[in-house]
């Protein structure tokens, strides 16, 4: 697989954690991982395990300073963009860790995620009082995100008579930055719920329950697979979400290796949908019966233009879909624009979609309306739905386009791909890999890339596997829009014409 940069550099990830025999968990499963997605995995090993598939014999802890002459050495001439914490048994390693992450993390700018790993599946347990106030006081202040099972929450948490959730804020008081409370243990027969909980929010990932007892590494494989897409760029929420779809890929292929539980398979980057999880958002309902008028001919070629004025320049174009995007102006210049848009429409056949303003666009029927992520919860997506309108939804993350596909609209732009001038972006450039993915991730829903698309980049936009091409300043930037919106049409027609 193909790295996340166009270099043939890999992003460096390190793993924390212990050997195990078997070659299903640990650092085996971690290197594993951040293989398969694209990383260069580095080890830092704390202790080597003597265990099989029924059971841990037992364990020896790597020195106190062999462990930091390991980090060092490493640290010289490879620097992580992420670590991976997993199996550390020995007390004096953890408190030498935890100041090691004190003296270098802000300087490196890595991100820590934690597993921890307190008993091995089989029953052996690696917990002392003494290691659980290490974590408490000095660990959990340098980790980004932690990544309990249910018994492991309890017993961080020292609370086990409190709800998952108080347990988790009590994880954030200690100092952790972000907790994923993991639901493998809960009593849910058919679904895994995991929780991400943060000091600025949180959700809920569900995904079906996969009853295999080929389970072993479960946990390493999540967490390795979180950090890995962390050393890629990707915004810690978007890393869980890739890290649990990774997961359920793998566990989907799980298979045995001994007397016990069996070993999860590693493949590549996850995009098959039915990988992924529901997202569910607090205070935030999704009508599963809502639906959306549904987009018959291909998106193709998707002008994006802020007035009537450019409207009436590229009808005699002969467009197939425009949007229009207006946001100058009074309330009743604005209406009176949409209006004469929508009747213009009519008279072309074009299939015109209003960005916003959604109550105008059913006033004056629209063929659809266009919203962005913050628009989606002031929205009336049940009476756009009944007004017989198309909806488009605006992503620019995994987080956000699970959110847009659980809408099931009838389409979903996918941006901003390249850096772009024509509005304020919050969020950096997707890049074409990205782009790849989140499109191969909706095969099931027509797909339109945006942001920054020019001639120069349309080949390489197109060869993502997106439904449409979405640009802007591409016409009305140039010095002959009438020209440039002809030139990238036809370019666009032959593509997929080609396609069939």
């Amino acid at each position: 697989m193909m790295p996340e940069s166009l270099s043939d550099s890999k992003p460096i990830v390190w793993t924390i954690a212990s050997s195990d025999s078997a070659g299903g968990a640990g650092i085996q499963a971690d290197l594993l991982t951040f293989n398969a997605l694209g990383c260069h995995g580095c080890s830092i090993i704390a202790a080597v395990t003597a265990q099989n598939s029924t059971e841990v014999v037992g364990y020896e802890s790597i020195s106190p300073a062999l462990f930091i002459t390991q980090l060092n050495c490493l640290l010289q001439d490879m620097p992580p963009k992420a670590i991976k914490i997993g199996l550390i048994p020995d007390a004096e390693l953890l408190v030498k860790l935890a100041l090691w992450l004190a003296q270098h993390k802000a300087e490196y700018q890595f991100v820590v995620i934690a597993d921890p790993v307190l008993s091995s599946s089989t029953g052996y347990n690696f917990v002392r009082q003494s290691t659980l106030q290490i974590w408490r006081q000095q660990l959990l202040p340098q980790v980004d995100l932690l990544t309990p099972n249910l018994p492991e929450l309890a017993l961080l948490s020292n609370t086990p008579q409190q709800s998952n959730d108080l347990q988790a804020r009590q994880l954030l008081l200690f100092g952790c930055q972000t907790v994923l409370v993991k639901g493998g243990h809960s009593a849910e027969s058919n679904t895994v719920t995991d929780q991400f909980i943060a000091t600025t929010g949180h959700f809920w990932l569900k995904l079906p329950r996969l009853n295999t007892v080929h389970n072993h590494g479960t946990g390493c494989v999540l967490s390795s697979a979180i950090a890995a897409a962390c050393a890629h760029g990707y915004a810690l929420a978007d890393s869980t979400i890739i890290g649990r779809a990774y997961l359920q890929q793998a566990l989907s292929c799980s298979y045995a290796t001994g007397k016990g539980a069996g070993s999860l398979q590693h493949h590549g980057w996850p995009v098959t949908p039915g990988y992924f999880p529901q997202l569910q958002q607090a205070a935030e309902t999704i009508d599963d019966n809502l639906s959306f008028a549904g987009i018959t001919a291909p998106i193709g070629f998707y002008p994006v233009i802020d007035s009537v004025a450019w409207l009436k320049r590229l009808l005699p174009l002969e467009p197939d879909v425009i949007q229009l995007r207006i946001k100058n102006g009074t309330a009743d210049e604005i209406e009176q624009q949409i209006a004469e848009a929508v009747l213009l429409s009519r008279d072309y056949k074009l299939r015109l979609f209003i960005n916003d303003h959604w109550q105008l666009a059913i006033k004056y029927s629209a063929y659809g309306v266009h919203l962005g992520q913050e628009d989606l919860a002031q929205a009336d997506l049940v009476a756009i739905a009944a007004a017989g309108l198309r909806l488009g939804v605006s992503t620019h993350s995994y987080s956000e386009l699970l959110r847009a596909r659980q809408i099931k609209p009838s389409y979903i732009a996918l941006g901003h791909v390249f850096a772009t001038q024509t509005k304020q972006m919050p969020s950096q450039p997707q890049g074409l890999t990205r782009l790849k993915r989140y499109a191969a991730l909706c095969n099931d829903i027509p797909t339109v890339a945006i942001g920054g698309i020019n001639a120069e980049r349309l080949d390489m936009v197109l060869s993502c596997g997106v439904a449409g091409v979405a640009v802007v300043s591409a016409i009305t930037a140039q010095q002959q829009p009438e020209q440039a919106f002809l030139a990238l049409k036809q370019r666009v027609e032959q593509h997929y014409a080609h396609q069939i």
